[in-house]
């Protein structure tokens, strides 16, 4: 039998016993005081991969000195350091809210913290290189005036006087589409696919003069956090793929954005979460500890030959520690000889 790429419904069931391992056995996503370094490492790496998307130049080293030292390193434009600059005070500011609100919050998200996400996103690159056609009505945190032309692939944005009253059904459509998570009555539909819906929905709405797409994946990750579920990053390298799942989706079909929404949630658990909440003794999914010394086909090779210390639990999942893993690298070649 093949071993290719999982199967789409294979990557949801992964994300769903994922999810619930973090909730059940980890206590959940930490807060940013908590884990401060967790958080730290999503930060930089969605500052850079969101704002690549849209075009920006900065490499992921220049966006982390940028950030964590103030200082603009490199030759780029001036406009793409206050782009990152500007985006990376959004996505802080949406991970405190969403973990430790300033107010009560009634919804997932609101008109208001849209608009802030906005309005903290595109203020600093949007003072010193405002988009051509913008009106002194339409700056950050405001709604366009004036309709857009057709994007590539087809699809038009509603005309502009339609959009705040598109927009309270958007948000109406939110609580709708995800509020009954977690309760007896669930969607048949993914919950990814699910997730794709909104954010292909708020795209097409199309609020703001410039800066939609980062302020809708901003979002997306606002209503993710509140939920429960780790934010969504969409590296530059599948730009391709996610403008080709949002053609998709604009045409009714949300599979392959809901996968590739599913698998960042995934890669953010794995990569980030699971393996910092854990400790280095507690028992994780060797998912969460794959590496480039070790595939997640390597170290279930290993345990099932008893070689690494791991236990397979009754849902046929195998776990095991940090500490395990560490102990197998240092005495793989000596079990050998």
């Amino acid at each position: 039998m093949s071993r290719g790429r999982p199967s789409r419904a294979t990557v949801y069931a992964r994300l769903d016993n994922a999810v619930a391992e973090l909730r059940d056995r980890l206590g959940g996503l930490p807060s940013p005081k908590e884990s401060e370094a967790i958080w730290s490492d999503i930060w930089h790496q969605e500052a850079h991969h969101s704002t690549a998307l849209e075009g920006n130049t900065l490499v992921l080293r220049e966006v982390q000195k940028l950030l964590d030292e103030g200082r603009a390193v490199g030759a780029k434009p001036l406009a793409d350091y206050l782009d990152v600059k500007g985006y990376a005070d959004a996505a802080r500011w949406v991970y405190a809210q969403a973990l430790e609100p300033d107010a009560r919050i009634d919804g997932l998200i609101n008109l208001q913290e849209l608009r802030r996400i906005h309005h903290l996103a595109m203020t600093p690159v949007w003072d010193v290189a405002p988009p051509e056609q913008a009106g002194d009505e339409e700056g950050p945190g405001n709604f366009r005036r004036h309709d857009i032309h057709p994007f590539p692939g087809g699809m038009t944005p509603a005309s502009w006087v339609l959009v705040e009253a598109l927009l309270a059904d958007w948000l109406d459509g939110v609580d709708k589409t995800l509020g009954r998570i977690g309760n007896d009555k669930p969607s048949d539909e993914p919950l990814p696919e699910r997730l794709a819906r909104l954010h292909n929905e708020f795209e097409q709405v199309h609020p703001f003069l410039d800066g939609n797409g980062r302020t809708g994946r901003l979002a997306l990750n606002l209503v993710l956090v509140r939920l429960g579920y780790p934010p969504v990053i969409i590296f530059k390298q599948q730009r391709d793929a996610y403008l080709t799942a949002m053609r998709k989706a604009d045409a009714g079909d949300y599979g392959p954005l809901g996968e590739l929404v599913a698998r960042a949630m995934l890669d953010n658990l794995n990569r980030f979460i699971v393996p910092s909440v854990a400790g280095t003794a507690r028992l994780i999914p060797l998912a969460a500890l794959a590496d480039r010394d070790f595939t997640i086909a390597a170290l279930r090779q290993a345990a099932q030959r008893g070689r690494l210390d791991a236990v397979q639990g009754g849902d046929g999942i195998w776990r095991t520690s940090r500490r395990a893993v560490a102990t197998y690298k240092r005495t793989k070649h000596s079990r050998r000889r």
